[in-house]
């Protein structure tokens, strides 16, 4: 079943479940000593509730619904102590509205930060979940990291893993994996060979020894955007998004999710090239300034050379004059070596 099916058959299951409430609550208006309408209306505002709290939970894990219900747990049954504690002070029979009063101020209150303490240090409570149930332990020392679909396109990934960089378990999510196979059969031949390059690459990661890849079947059916469904999809596990895209970056990081950019992994590794060292190049193309050329080191660092334009299809010495350090990459400003200046790199 698509997404979008999925989405519509749970939508209706809601407003099937809402109109039953509704009629529920108008028939059994008797029982209640209302009104058929104010009946109508009770059972369509504990439907609308239920709605609501279920939309709510699905957001949240499994470790943190049961934390949070431990410490509601412990609350009350700190307030029934208190409670018996105060019944033991008080004579029986004597201000029994004291005795209200307590029972329910202590049960709100310790039970409310039972709840709130509980959720605070929900990292503590591995135990909560199974050490069989999928993705607990690893979710936990934050050893999960989600691939998103440009970076399994890209393919370093496979070579990063290979080299040990990259450990613990690796996730591709289902609806990732159909964006590839949606890819892979485009009409347009480049995204074909794209998205055959990405599934090239999840083969040769689910044949190596050394690389932990798993299929996860997660999926938020209320939300439609690929890098939307990443994001939502590492909240709930506790799991770090891997990817070389910008934006998803940026707008993960605007989440409190934590983000691996090999992109900026490349840049950090980049050999240091420092101002005045010279180098050997070859002018590849024309620069966007009159007379400049452009020529590229094996890393793909673009390196420009002033008034190089003349120099293209050669190889010449040239000597750095500045870096330029961007978003996008690192830039290299050059001018052509005269004899005798500069050093060799």
């Amino acid at each position: 079943m698509r997404g979008g099916e999925a989405l519509l058959v749970i939508w209706l299951i809601r407003i099937l479940f809402i109109i039953v409430s509704s009629l529920v609550g108008y028939l059994c208006s008797s029982y209640l000593h209302v009104t058929r309408w104010q009946g109508l209306a009770a059972g369509l505002c504990f439907a609308l509730v239920l709605v609501i709290i279920e939309r709510f939970l699905k957001r949240v894990s499994l470790r943190d619904l049961l934390a949070s219900l431990l410490g509601l747990i412990a609350g009350l049954v700190a307030a029934n102590l208190l409670v018996f504690l105060t019944s033991v002070i008080i004579e029986e029979g004597e201000n029994d509205g004291v005795l209200r009063m307590v029972a329910a101020g202590s049960s709100l209150t310790l039970g409310y930060l039972g709840m709130a303490v509980a959720y605070k240090k929900r990292d503590e409570f591995n135990f909560l979940v199974p050490s069989g149930t999928s993705y607990s332990r690893r979710t936990q020392s934050n050893d999960l990291k989600i691939l998103d679909t440009n970076v399994i396109i890209d393919g370093r990934i496979l070579d990063i893993c290979e080299t040990g960089f990259i450990e613990g378990t690796l996730i591709i999510p289902r609806f990732v994996l159909k964006e590839l196979q949606y890819i892979a059969d485009s009409s347009d031949i480049l995204r074909r060979n794209r998205g055959r390059r990405g599934l090239d690459i999840l083969h040769a990661m689910q044949k190596s020894p050394n690389i932990d890849v798993r299929i996860s079947e997660e999926d938020s059916l209320d939300i439609e955007e690929v890098d939307a469904k990443l994001i939502a999809l590492a909240r709930s596990m506790g799991a770090k998004v891997v990817t070389n895209d910008f934006n998803l970056n940026q707008v993960a990081e605007l989440q409190a999710v934590t983000v691996l950019n090999i992109n900026e992994l490349a840049n950090a590794v980049k050999p240091v090239i420092l101002p005045g060292e010279t180098m050997t190049v070859r002018v590849v193309k024309e620069g966007k300034e009159y007379g400049q050329g452009v020529a590229y080191l094996d890393d793909g660092t673009m390196v420009v050379v002033d008034n190089g334009r003349t120099l293209m299809g050669q190889s010449v010495d040239v000597m750095v004059t500045s870096i330029l350090q961007t978003a996008a990459g690192r830039m290299i400003f050059t001018k052509k070596k005269e004899e005798g200046n500069g050093y060799a790199l």
